[in-house]
């Protein structure tokens, strides 16, 4: 394994555990002392090469796949990410509030998270878009459509819904 594959994938090793909320000596103690805290902090440096079948059972202790955490592959295995889905605020602000006014609280609250006032677009997730779709009691695929009649969003944004749906 070169060494730069091995600090790639430390890498996600160490994402995947800091977004678990787990500190190295965390993974052992949870571990019931299965994985050493030196052990998982060498993986994660890269200083140390793992075995595809500790690999698989770290990955496994973590609730992932092991696809999510091989360097150079992307989440779902996507060969090309879904287009981003992008906000035209200019035109959401000429959208009747009756119709936008949840669209226009989510967009303020994501703007005032980010400290990103620029006022002309915001770009969301596919999560934000699965969101809206609850609040606004229609399907992802569905809200889409209504937000590009309303010219909020490009049309583009129909290939992000499809890949929701593949």
């Amino acid at each position: 394994m070169s060494s730069e594959y091995a600090k790639q994938l430390g890498a996600k090793l160490r994402a995947i555990r800091t977004q678990q909320g787990l500190s190295l000596h965390g993974v052992e103690e949870k571990s019931q002392g299965r994985w050493k805290a030196v052990v998982v902090g060498s993986y994660e440096r890269g200083d140390r090469a793992v075995t595809v079948q500790r690999l698989a059972e770290l990955a496994d202790f973590y609730g992932v796949p092991v696809q999510e955490l091989l360097p150079g592959t992307t989440p779902g295995g996507a060969a090309e990410p879904p287009p981003k889905l992008v906000l035209d605020l200019e035109r959401l602000a000429h959208v009747p509030a009756e119709k936008a006014g949840p669209l226009q609280r989510y967009a303020a609250t994501i703007q005032s998270q980010r400290g990103d006032y620029n006022g002309k677009v915001l770009s969301i997730r596919q999560d934000d878009l699965r969101t809206l779709a609850v609040i606004y009691d229609q399907s992802p695929s569905v809200l889409t459509e209504q937000l590009i009649s309303w010219g909020v969003l490009d049309a583009d944004a129909r290939r992000a819904v499809q890949h929701e749906d593949v």
